[in-house]
């Protein structure tokens, strides 16, 4: 990778894999789908499309502008219709279903912080022989599971920063290796810190114009926040101080030097700890990749194995995760999952006598073992769904909790972190799923995860909690007047937070990807 733009048809099938390219700008992106990414922003779409209607209309500059802002404040998936030239349907790549797995982790762990404030979604169903609410039920609950999401999230993490090198490796392609692994350590940090300084300092500008102020005395009211009561961004007294203090907080905020729990978290975003532990882990998974990657592939996954039970009884439970996803990886290249003609089936091979039973076709096989990988997802999910409060009084969860190790300090990630796993590895054994996955709505969602990320808390912290006070004003705080007051206020909150990732992933998200390759490209030497 040397930073110049190359054409598709010099890119290997596996450098056009959704999870490594531009498309997928949650994790480390190679140069191979440049051309896709620069279609959707570079030629940026929303301008096009403005300036056709405004050049039809003669608007004068002033109004040209504004009806440019207009348009880039749509979403994404308006522009689509308001453009004369509709864009093609996307191709999906092999790997895109984790995409939309990651955009859904990504929509989930939005209503977990939307709904944990009002109600105590940590208690399992029944727990303490109360608490029988349908939503508390295993695997509905995962709609709203944010811890589990985050183990979603690392498990397609480690998959997407090793799938390339793996390849390179297994191909002995150890140059096209070694450009590969400088270039995603190089970026990793860019790509990480760059949109969550922005977000952050959006913080900081929403606190100098006093917008956190409106909703400070709400942040605290135990009549409408009934149970977490989120850290509300502080205010200093002058802007420099405020400036100081947001520097300080962005220092402590790349945090490589220790493991804590929620190591690294800053209090403009009290969401964002994750970010931290996505850098340190990427980082030693960069490390591990280079260790093995001359070994031969039996002493690879011995050498992983070991590692997985070091870091796991060192009570690094992020790090399995990590290591698991290139495991998963690395077994999905063995089985060829990705070659282009994987899907196709060979012809049948006739019976020789017309007494013989005809084999199963690659069809009937290929039925029954997405079958089987659904009824093993299903387990999966089952794990998935340990209540975050432990499983100690909680129907179906007192036998499995006596199980985990006592070394395993946090209890309720046990399961989810075992399910997790075993999730995404049915997931990419299973057409069904991978259905689910692929399909528009959810493939949106994959696009705009990072920014949805990066986007529910300060939109919640300010507009959101407006919306709630209003909402629980005209319905009361009563009784289920308290719910359905909840709920409207839910009704305006998640179109309002898709709405801002949507703008974010194409204002911020997108743009640092794009410069992040440049300053690469500029920086680096040409051969």
């Amino acid at each position: 990778m040397n930073g110049h733009s190359v054409s598709r048809a010099s890119l290997s099938h596996e450098e056009k894999l959704r999870l490594i390219d531009d498309r997928s700008l949650s994790d480390v992106e190679s140069e191979s789908a440049r051309a896709d990414l620069d279609g959707r922003f570079s030629t940026i779409q929303w301008a096009a499309t403005a300036k056709t209607y405004c050049n039809g209309l003669r608007l004068s500059s002033w109004s040209s502008t504004i009806y440019r802002t207009g348009i880039f404040l749509l979403p994404s998936f308006v522009h689509h219709r308001c453009a004369r030239d509709r864009l093609r349907a996307e191709k999906l790549h092999p790997t895109a279903y984790l995409d939309g797995m990651r955009g859904l982790a990504a929509l989930f762990v939005f209503f977990c912080h939307n709904f944990y404030t009002a109600f105590r979604i940590a208690d399992g169903w029944g727990h303490d022989n109360v608490n029988h609410e349908i939503w508390r039920l295993p695997f509905v609950r995962l709609l709203y599971s944010g811890p589990s999401m985050v183990c979603i999230f690392f498990v397609i993490s480690g998959y997407a920063l090793s799938l390339k090198p793996l390849k390179q490796m297994r191909s002995r392609s150890f140059d096209g290796f070694s450009k590969t692994m400088t270039s995603f350590v190089f970026r990793r940090y860019f790509r990480l810190f760059l949109p969550t300084l922005i977000s952050t300092f959006g913080v900081f500008i929403m606190l100098r114009l006093g917008i956190y102020e409106i909703t400070r005395d709400f942040a605290g009211d135990r009549n409408y926040i009934r149970n977490v009561i989120e850290h509300h961004p502080i205010l200093k007294e002058t802007t420099l101080e405020q400036l100081r203090h947001w520097l300080w907080e962005m220092y402590d905020f790349v945090h490589i030097w220790g493991w804590e729990k929620f190591g690294g978290a800053t209090g403009y975003d009290a969401h964002l700890w994750t970010i931290p532990v996505e850098f340190r882990c990427s980082m030693m998974l960069f490390l591990v990749l280079f260790g093995t990657a001359r070994l031969r592939t039996g002493v690879r996954f011995i050498c992983l194995g070991l590692l997985m039970w070091f870091v796991l009884r060192a009570d690094r439970w992020e790090m399995v995760l990590f290591l698991w996803g290139m495991a998963i990886a690395e077994l999905d290249l063995i089985r060829g999952a990705h070659e282009p003609n994987a899907s196709h089936s060979p012809p049948t091979p006739p019976a020789l006598l017309p007494i013989d039973q005809a084999p199963a076709t690659t069809s009937e096989r290929r039925d029954r073992s997405n079958f089987y990988w659904i009824l093993v997802s299903i387990l999966a999910l089952y794990l998935m769904s340990e209540p975050d409060n432990g499983t100690e009084g909680n129907p179906g969860w007192e036998y499995l909790g006596s199980l985990i190790p006592e070394w395993f300090s946090d209890k309720y990630r046990y399961y989810q972190m075992i399910g997790s796993i075993m999730f995404v590895f049915c997931t990419a054994r299973s057409s069904s799923w991978q259905r689910v996955f692929n399909s528009p709505p959810v493939q949106y969602f994959g696009r705009i995860s990072y920014a949805l990320y990066l986007m529910h808390g300060p939109v919640l912290h300010t507009a959101g909690y407006m919306v709630q006070r209003r909402m629980w004003q005209l319905t009361g705080t009563d009784g289920y007047a308290y719910n359905w007051g909840f709920a409207l206020a839910s009704c305006v909150n998640i179109p309002l937070v898709i709405w801002a990732a949507d703008v974010f992933w194409r204002a911020v998200d997108a743009p640092t990807v794009r410069f992040t390759k440049w300053l690469e490209a500029k920086l680096s030497i040409e051969e």
